[in-house]
C-alpha cells in the first residue's frame, strides 16, 4: 500500500535522508540495481519538482540511467540495517545483484519503470529531463583534492577520481510505502 505525499512537505525527511544515506534505484531490462548515494538536490527548475542525483561516470547505475532514464529514490524513515547502505555502497550492480543479496523487496512503480524499495520507503519516482557532467575546470582545488583525488584508483569507494554527472529528474510520482 502506498500514502500518496506532497514531495515538499516532506523536504526535511529527503534532505536529513541525504545525509545519512539513501538509494537510487535504476532498471534496465529485469536488471534491477540499487545505489547509496549521500549527494542529491530538491527544488524546482521548468515549473517542476525536480530530485538532481550526481552520479560518477564510473558506476554502473550510470549506464544503467544512459539505457533507462528513469530511476527512484528511494529514503528511509525510521529504523533502517545499516548494511543495506554498506553493500549498496560499496559493491557493484555489475558483478552483484544487491537486491537478492539483501533480500530487498521491490514494490511495483505507479508513473516508471522502476520500482521502489519497501525498506527504503519514502519514494520519489524520477524522469531524466536533462543531464550534465561536471566540468572539472570550474571545480575549486579544495574540493577536488578532498573528492577527487587522483591518486587513487575509482574503482575504491571513498576514494574516486572521476567526476559526476547530475541527472535531473522530474518527479513525476511521490509515496510512501506502508
Amino acid at each position: 500500500m502506498k500514502k500518496e505525499i506532497k514531495v515538499f512537505d516532506y523536504a526535511s525527511e529527503v534532505l536529513n535522508g541525504m545525509k545519512s544515506g539513501a538509494l537510487l534505484t535504476t532498471k534496465v531490462d529485469e536488471k534491477l540495481n540499487s545505489m547509496t548515494i549521500s549527494w542529491g538536490s530538491l527544488g524546482v527548475q521548468w515549473e517542476k519538482p525536480i530530485f538532481i542525483a550526481y552520479v560518477r561516470e564510473s558506476r554502473f547505475s550510470k549506464k544503467q540511467l544512459e539505457t533507462n532514464q528513469e530511476f527512484t529514490i528511494n529514503i528511509p524513515i525510521g529504523s533502517l540495517d545499516k548494511r543495506i547502505l554498506e553493500v549498496c555502497g560499496t559493491k557493484s550492480g555489475r558483478e552483484v545483484d544487491k537486491i537478492k543479496e539483501l533480500g530487498l523487496t521491490p514494490e511495483p512503480p505507479q508513473s516508471i519503470s522502476v520500482p521502489g524499495i519497501k525498506e527504503l520507503p519514502l519514494t520519489l519516482e524520477c524522469r531524466v529531463i536533462y543531464n550534465q557532467k561536471q566540468n572539472e575546470q570550474q571545480i575549486p582545488q579544495e574540493i577536488k583534492k578532498d573528492f577527487y583525488p587522483q591518486s587513487v584508483a575509482s574503482v575504491f569507494h571513498g576514494s574516486n577520481k572521476d567526476y559526476h554527472t547530475a541527472f535531473y529528474g522530474e518527479i513525476v510520482s511521490a509515496y510512501i510505502i506502508e
